[in-house]
């Protein structure tokens, strides 16, 4: 478990790099519709401040409540497959060991003599 957090790379392991919310991101002006100067500017700059403001306040009112809430539904799985779904799995398993076991025994004992015969009859045939 990592006890010190990377503040520079929040994302070491590019879970989100789908997400592209940045200006040049969301906002282009084509060839021939371009605005004046200014605006663009001062578009890119309202873009920014917003971004940056809405998401800082969301993830301030938010954004411990759900990663203490996705804590819990993590903690859930792994518990679920601890205590429940890898023993089941190893059950099955050993069960199954048991069925593969009784099926090569009964086809040892039914087919493979008959199989055997009709070898021993088609070994007399020459090409």
């Amino acid at each position: 478990m990592v006890d010190i957090v990377d503040l520079m790379n929040r994302d070491p392991n590019h879970l989100n790099d789908h997400i592209k919310v940045q200006f040049e991101d969301v906002l282009a002006e084509p060839e021939g519709a371009h605005s004046i100067d200014c605006v663009w500017k001062l578009a890119y700059t309202c873009f920014s401040f917003w971004l940056g403001l809405c998401y800082k306040i969301s993830t301030l009112l938010c954004g411990i409540c759900i990663a203490a809430e996705w804590g819990c539904e993590f903690a859930s799985v792994a518990f679920y497959h601890v205590w429940f779904i890898t023993p089941m799995l190893k059950m099955c398993e050993i069960n199954c060991a048991v069925f593969s076991k009784m099926t090569r025994t009964c086809l040892s004992c039914c087919i493979e003599p008959c199989c055997e015969a009709c070898g021993q009859f088609f070994h007399n045939f020459k090409k």
